[in-house]
């Protein structure tokens, strides 16, 4: 079950890559789908998901935006259906939360500004080259702003990815049949320990989403890992009472078969 993770950058042609590779192998891709599901558990509409990604949204949007719910239903959206498996993940950190799954490969597509600002302004059948670069210029700042954030990297650092793609010297055909080679070499082979991984990333993203969803877990922010339906949570919550809910919630989340809560309450006194 073929799991792709691609950057996004626009004018890169990584649509185009990510499409004609999911049809030869005949899987599915993923990218706006993800944007309706955030924006359903966020309560707010697809349009604003998408201008806070793009770096669109205006100051008070930007001011009022939970981005950090935003980055917990990301994740956990990305990861599930990676975890189904058949599926090329265009954009949405992909690269970034699928990296430490070793038969996933995270792959960089690039091409330089100028073609990607002509790519623009054929979009838009415009001869403005400079209205061009600055949209440009304002989408690779938001991705960039947003992964340092949720991630702490710098975007597009190369040794982020297992292969980088320069579609101003490449074809699209010649990106797809690259990535379908790297797909068949031994170091991408989907092992039990590699579709462990990837299940207990999936369960631990599932199970900070739950901590979001409830009111009296929503600020906790805790170290959670698992594997084979085993949850750890580590780290450090304000009393006993939120100790007790943050395991209570996590067990409840379907999958979960147990809770080792390594939680510690912060101490009261001062000094």
């Amino acid at each position: 079950m073929p799991v792709i993770a691609l950057t996004q950058g626009m004018g890169s042609l990584a649509q185009d890559i990510a499409e004609e590779l999911a049809r030869e192998l005949g899987i599915d891709t993923l990218q706006h789908e993800v944007a309706e599901q955030v924006a359903e558990k966020m309560h707010v509409s697809k349009s604003l998901i998408n201008r806070l990604r793009s770096g669109k949204a205006g100051p008070i949007e930007r001011l009022r935006a939970d981005r950090q719910a935003m980055a917990v239903y990301t994740a956990r959206e990305v990861l599930d259906a990676a975890a189904k498996g058949n599926v090329v993940i265009r954009g949405w950190g992909a690269t970034l939360l699928l990296h430490p799954v070793q038969h996933v490969p995270c792959i960089r597509i690039m091409r330089p500004f100028e073609k990607r600002v002509q790519w623009l302004m054929q979009q838009l059948d415009t001869d403005d080259a400079d209205a061009a670069a600055k949209e440009i210029e304002r989408s690779d700042h938001a991705n960039a702003t947003r992964m340092h954030e949720q991630f702490g990297v710098t975007w597009n650092a190369p040794v982020l990815f297992d292969m980088v793609l320069n579609t101003d010297r490449l074809t699209v055909e010649t990106c797809v049949q690259q990535i379908k080679g790297l797909l068949a070499r031994p170091e991408f082979a989907e092992t039990e320990a590699s579709r462990t991984k990837l299940a207990g990333l999936a369960l631990g993203a599932h199970v900070r989403a739950a901590l979001r969803d409830d009111a009296r877990t929503a600020g906790v922010n805790v170290t959670i890992e698992a594997a084979r339906g085993l949850v750890r949570l580590s780290g450090i919550v304000v009393d006993a009472t939120e100790r007790e809910r943050t395991e209570r919630v996590a067990a409840a989340v379907p999958g979960v078969v147990g809770v080792e809560n390594l939680l510690r309450v912060m101490s009261q006194r001062g000094g």
